[in-house]
C-alpha cells in the first residue's frame, strides 16, 4: 500500500490526497511534524517538507511532481487533458493556487492562525491576517470570472486545477476563512467538488485544538 507523510491541513498534501483518492489508490496516511526536522523524515526528503509519498517502491516529494507521476502512471480517470493548450491552462492554474494564492492567502491566514500555534511560534501577525483576508476576495472574484466562462476552472471537465484550488479553500474553510456568500458560482463549484467520493477523507480530518466549523462536513452548506 502507498504511504503518504502529510499534515492534515496542508493544501499541498490535500491536493495529492485528492489525486490518489480520485484514482482509487489506497494510501496509508502518516502525520508528519516536519518542522521538528526528524532525522528519519529528513532522509525521506532533505527539503524537510510535506507531502512525501511512497508509491511503487519510490519515495517522492514535491506535490506537483507527485501529481504528475500519479497522472502518468494511473491515467484513468484523467485529471489532465491531452490537448497541449488545455494542459498548459491546467498547469497554469495549479501554479496560480500553489504559488500566488498560497503566498497571498493561505500563508497569511492558515499558517498564521494554525501553523504558528502548532509549531510553537507565537501569536498570529495581525497585519498578515488582514492582508490575507483582503487578498482572498480578489482570488474568489477571479475564480468567479473563470467559472462564468467555463464549467470547471480550467475548462469543461474537472482537472487537477480544481483539486489544487479545492485543497487550499478546504483548508481555509476548516478555520472559517472563506466567505462563501461572496460568490454563488464559486460556492456551487465547491459544493460540487466537495460531494465527490475523493473528498471524504479530507472532510473527516480533525486537528487537535482546532475543531472544524459546523458547516465543514455539510454537503449542502
Amino acid at each position: 500500500m502507498a504511504r503518504l507523510f502529510h499534515v492534515p491541513l496542508s493544501p499541498f498534501c490535500r491536493k495529492v490526497r485528492l489525486s490518489l483518492a480520485e484514482k482509487k489508490i489506497e494510501v496509508e496516511l502518516v502525520e508528519e511534524r516536519y518542522w521538528e526536522a526528524d532525522p528519519d523524515f529528513l532522509r525521506r526528503n532533505p527539503a524537510a517538507k510535506v507531502p512525501v509519498l511512497r508509491l511503487d517502491g519510490v519515495m517522492m516529494s514535491e506535490s506537483a511532481a507527485i501529481c504528475e507521476y500519479i497522472e502518468e502512471t494511473r491515467p484513468e480517470p484523467s485529471l489532465m487533458p491531452s490537448d497541449p493548450l488545455a494542459k498548459l491552462e491546467v498547469r497554469r492554474l495549479v501554479g496560480w493556487f500553489d504559488d500566488k494564492f498560497h503566498n497571498e492567502v493561505t500563508s497569511k491566514l492558515l499558517y498564521e492562525r494554525v501553523n504558528k500555534k502548532m509549531m510553537g511560534q507565537g501569536f498570529p501577525d495581525s497585519r498578515n491576517v488582514k492582508d490575507g483576508a483582503k487578498a482572498i476576495k480578489y482570488h474568489l472574484d477571479y475564480m468567479t470570472w473563470l467559472l462564468d466562462h467555463r464549467r470547471w476552472l480550467a475548462g469543461d471537465v474537472m482537472t487537477l486545477a480544481d483539486f489544487a484550488a479545492a485543497a487550499h479553500l478546504s483548508a481555509l474553510d476548516y478555520i472559517s476563512d472563506v466567505d462563501w456568500n461572496r460568490s454563488e458560482v464559486v460556492k456551487d463549484w465547491y459544493a460540487k467538488i466537495k460531494s465527490r467520493p475523493a473528498f471524504r477523507s479530507i472532510l473527516a480530518d480533525q486537528v487537535p485544538g482546532f475543531p472544524p466549523p459546523r458547516h465543514y462536513n455539510d454537503l449542502d452548506f
